[in-house]
């Protein structure tokens, strides 16, 4: 699908673009979404550029993502969207400028150009160019990973809480963790740090491959004729990469929190395993004795003094109870149990 954008009293507006006719003229981006090979045809015919293909898209060589060709800017970014199962979604994203036209080649769809589109209808104060478009939608592509990041913020406070409980007891000088929320299924708590921690190296990737396309930008900007709209140009990518800076940063720290939840989640399945075990080793040694105990008087030898005593059988019983209570409270003593 080719979509065709132009300006108009400062606001962005749809242009209609027919395959097999020409590029309007006022067009300032070009937005191909799963372009077809009539499309891409068109617009390669158009422009006098060779839009790369799907498979080179792919490629993470720098040298395949960055660079100029036929008088053209090419830079190639990997962005990430949440689908519709919520699963994360990351495919590369190329930006073309030439002659001050933005094309974009996507095949999947961030929300971050649907938002960018909205906002843009209404009158902006950045200059409607295809760099000033182009940087715009680097914005909107920041402040929509910013978005992502904190509701993986949001999931791992609400895991870590899960988790560790929701505070501490106080119990005079000391305190008393409380302990984790009953009907808590540790396994989904795992399932859940694993996709948040998938879905954080994700975007990190992002933002390096965002990163370098900012980069890239900036040495272009620098070689461009020094212009008004170059300088506020120059002025923007640079709060853009500060930006991504900080996400970059943040995503890192999130990613080690989720690391640590994870070895602690870990940890209490351990933990909750060797109280399974330590019940029945404990179950097991107090039913021990009394089992030695049933065990020598089953045995069918002729001369046992103690099958001719009066009260063989209850001293027998007795016994077995005393050997059984004696180990349960040994272990109560020393705080096993």
């Amino acid at each position: 699908m080719l979509n065709a954008y132009g300006t108009a009293n400062g606001c962005l507006t749809g242009l209609a673009a027919t395959i097999g006719g020409e590029v309007p003229a006022d067009a300032v981006w070009l937005d191909l979404v799963e372009p077809t090979a009539e499309e891409e045809t068109h617009v390669e015919a158009s422009l006098g550029i060779d839009i790369p293909t799907r498979e080179e898209l792919a490629e993470i060589e720098a040298s395949s993502r960055l660079y100029q060709e036929d008088g053209a800017v090419f830079m190639t970014a990997n962005l990430i969207r949440r689908g519709d199962n919520d699963q994360p979604e990351s495919s590369p994203v190329t930006f073309i400028v030439k002659n001050n036209l933005l094309i974009t080649i996507r095949y999947h769809h961030p929300q971050a150009f649907p938002v960018y589109v909205k906002r843009a209808m209404k009158p902006q104060a950045t200059a409607m160019t295809g760099w000033g478009v182009f940087i715009s939608l680097l914005e909107a592509v920041v402040d929509r990973a910013a978005d992502h990041l904190e509701r993986v913020g949001q999931i791992v406070d609400d895991t870590s809480r899960k988790t560790f409980g929701t505070g501490r007891l106080m119990g005079g000088a000391a305190t008393k963790p409380l302990a984790r929320p009953r009907g808590v299924n540790l396994e989904v708590l795992i399932q859940n740090i694993g996709e948040e921690g998938d879905f954080t190296s994700k975007m990190r990737e992002s933002l390096v491959s965002i990163g370098r396309v900012v980069a890239f930008a900036q040495a272009i900007f620098d070689q461009l004729k020094q212009s008004r709209e170059m300088k506020d140009n120059r002025a923007r990518i640079k709060i853009v990469q500060r930006d991504i800076q900080s996400l970059t940063d943040h995503a890192t720290f999130l990613s080690g929190k989720i690391s640590f939840l994870l070895d602690a989640v870990l940890g209490l399945i351990s933990i909750e395993q060797n109280g399974i075990i330590k019940i029945f080793s404990v179950a097991a040694v107090v039913f021990l004795p009394p089992t030695l105990v049933a065990s020598i008087y089953g045995m069918n030898f002729h001369m046992m003094p103690e099958l001719n005593w009066e009260y063989g059988y209850p001293i027998a019983i007795g016994l077995m109870i005393l050997s059984a209570i004696l180990p349960w409270l040994y272990f109560k003593q020393k705080g096993w149990l």
